[in-house]
């Protein structure tokens, strides 16, 4: 890529995904909804301006780890711990419902193959963890305990679609699957977040002594954003998502985090409170190019919108997307309310089910019409659960409301009545 176009695409992406996410929160809609819908204009699926190319995607990369990074960071890891449960169900029942209905679905209903099934299924089985959290952000339910549930599922998720995509890739190349290697592969992952504080809390300790003796202009955030990126590299390098990276550098570096019999010693509440301070800046710059490029990925230009197969083929896996991530919530004692709300948060597939589509379609397994009905369920499971976030927030407040009005109320009208 040239000089001047590689700056001119920076400036694309800054600049749009500001300007939509203004006119999305004016419309009362969350601001990533902007940041997507302005990928999907620059992208191929209208205007074609920009593509999802390589050095948009490693900017990509960046900020959704940063993100994650920020998420573990304001997470309190004992309530996390505490919910440790409820989060497995449900992504344990937010991987299986969604795989069986897909493969069901393709392999019974409209009868493709059984490998164009499998991958179908797992298609359907993946989180956006990144978009999933940011609109909880900009709710502020990021400390709910409902967010504590959808954040420890999300890892569930994200480990359990680890290994499902190695089951995967490896039939869908090799007709065969090797058991060692996705044993392997999860006890990589495991190890990782079992050594992940007693790395990050050293060098922590030596960043603050640091920062305490000198005072050198950034040192702080420039050095937890190396620690972070060292972190991604090291979930990379045992086969996890750089995005696990980033939130277990996260939650080994929250004011909230301890290890039982002080194995390491607690983060100092200020100086985690400058971390968190010094790197949102760095933060909000990198997490737009994420949301950008999902937007970009999505070429809904492949979509064949004449085909009636693309749309009962698109209508039955949408349903079975939606129904299959909010079924688990339902298996696990919370409100009502509660429920809907972690099962909307499961939904959003984003770039993790992109990454299914792209492999069905680089192992020649899935046809074009294939191929674009899975992307148009992407794009719709990515889009619409935001849109339902807002309204559930919106109707939960108008309820706090009422609940307050009726408290204030009844003390008048008692009073009235001794009169």
């Amino acid at each position: 890529m040239d000089d001047h176009r590689f700056f001119l695409e920076l400036v694309a992406v800054l600049v749009s995904a500001r300007l939509f996410a203004a006119v999305a929160v004016k419309a009362g809609a969350p601001a990533v909804i902007g940041e997507l819908v302005a990928g999907v204009i620059l992208g191929p699926s209208l205007l074609g301006w920009l593509e999802a190319g390589e050095i948009l995607r490693l900017l990509a990369e960046i900020g959704v780890t940063l993100l994650l990074f920020e998420v573990g960071l304001e997470t309190d890891v004992a309530r996390l711990v505490r919910t440790g449960g409820k989060a497995v169900t449900v992504a344990v029942a937010g991987l299986l419902l969604p795989l069986g209905l897909g493969f069901a679905l393709a392999y019974w209903v409209f009868g493709t193959s059984f490998l164009v099934a499998l991958l179908v299924g797992g298609t359907l089985t993946a989180t956006s963890t990144g978009i999933t959290v940011r609109a909880l952000s900009e709710l502020g339910l990021q400390k709910s305990p409902e967010a504590q549930i959808v954040i420890g599922a999300a890892v569930v998720d994200d480990v359990l679609g680890v290994l499902l995509l190695v089951l995967v890739h490896q039939f869908a190349t090799e007709g065969a699957v090797h058991w060692t290697d996705t044993a392997r592969v999860f006890v990589f992952l495991v190890g990782f977040f079992a050594f992940a504080p007693f790395i990050a809390h050293p060098l922590t300790w030596a960043i603050r002594r640091l920062d305490e003796m000198g005072r050198i202009p950034g040192l702080v955030p420039t050095v937890i954003a190396a620690l972070v990126f060292f972190f991604a590299w090291l979930a990379t390098l045992v086969g996890a998502p750089a995005i696990l990276g980033g939130l277990a550098a996260g939650l080994s570096l929250s004011r909230r985090f301890f290890l039982p019999l002080g194995v390491v010693p607690r983060m100092d509440r200020d100086f985690a409170h400058k971390v968190e301070g010094q790197m949102k800046p760095i933060i909000h710059l990198f997490t737009p190019f994420f949301f950008v490029v999902v937007g970009l990925s999505l070429d809904l230009s492949l979509v064949r919108w004449d085909e009636p197969f693309v749309w009962t083929f698109s209508a039955c896996l949408l349903v079975a997307a939606v129904l299959g991530k909010m079924i688990g919530p339902l298996l696990i004692p919370a409100p009502w309310p509660s429920r809907v709300l972690i099962g909307t948060a499961m939904v959003p597939r984003g770039e993790v089910g992109l990454i299914f589509a792209e492999l069905g379609r680089g192992a020649g397994v899935f046809t074009s019409d294939v191929y674009a009905v899975m992307v148009f369920v992407i794009a719709l499971t990515t889009l619409l659960p935001l849109f339902l976030f807002r309204w559930l927030h919106a109707r939960a407040l108008r309820g706090e409301e009422a609940l307050l009005a009726l408290d204030v109320a009844t003390p008048a009208a008692a009073g009235n009545d001794k009169e």
